[in-house]
């Protein structure tokens, strides 16, 4: 093993070492700052309401803090990556059984000629459409939680630079003239903040994959 694999080991092991200790919010904090958006995201593209989605999130949560204390962390037998996911396909599949329990009531006679059973129109939570999801949703959420962690870092100025030009879609001389610096400094504030960001997306990708 290399020294760059070595240090991305530790970095992991010591990030799952803090989540060990339920005392320790600032770290679960952190966590749940960085993966909130992934969980409810994967629990909506697979079909839930905002609210069936808000549970799968709060019962997720409790099942990573019930299990940290006993999770012994092995990059040979499998990722923390793919373990929430199991974690968070679980609550999922725990929605739809209560779902289902519900939908129960036999249909009106109108209705079941009609239209297609309820039940046979959810997503298979357990099919390997919520893997693709999953592995989407996580890309994005990295470069959402690096920006928001890059954002809370940089100058003010320097990230209203890059916010109008990047996400609002403005000129670079338009931006150049509404915050009174030149086009120059306008690419240099753009390719700074990148850079920041992917750096920051690759360091939260070591610490829990």
């Amino acid at each position: 093993m290399g020294p760059t694999d070595n240090t991305t080991h530790q970095t992991r092991a010591t990030l799952i070492r803090r989540l060990k200790d339920w005392q320790d919010q600032a770290s679960w904090q952190e966590f749940f700052d960085t993966y909130w958006r992934l969980i409810y995201g994967v629990a909506r593209k697979a079909g839930m309401t905002d609210a069936e989605a808000q549970d799968v999130l709060q019962e997720t949560m409790l099942a990573v803090a019930k299990h940290m204390p006993t999770f012994t962390y092995d990059p040979n037998i499998g990722s923390f990556k793919a373990w929430l996911l199991n974690m968070t396909r679980w609550r999922i599949q725990d929605q739809f059984r209560k779902r289902r329990t519900v939908d129960m009531t036999p249909p009106k006679p109108e209705e079941s000629d009609t239209r297609t059973s309820f039940m046979n129109r959810l997503p298979d939570p357990a099919s390997q459409y919520i893997d693709a999801v999953w592995e989407l949703e996580w890309q994005q959420n990295l470069l959402a939680a690096a920006l928001d962690r890059v954002k809370c870092h940089v100058d003010p100025l320097k990230y209203q630079i890059f916010d109008l030009y990047v996400n609002q879609g403005w000129t670079p001389e338009k931006v150049a003239q509404s915050c009174g610096i030149s086009v120059e400094q306008v690419y240099l504030a753009k390719h700074r903040i990148t850079q920041s960001i992917k750096t920051e997306a690759e360091r939260l990708e070591r610490e829990i994959r």
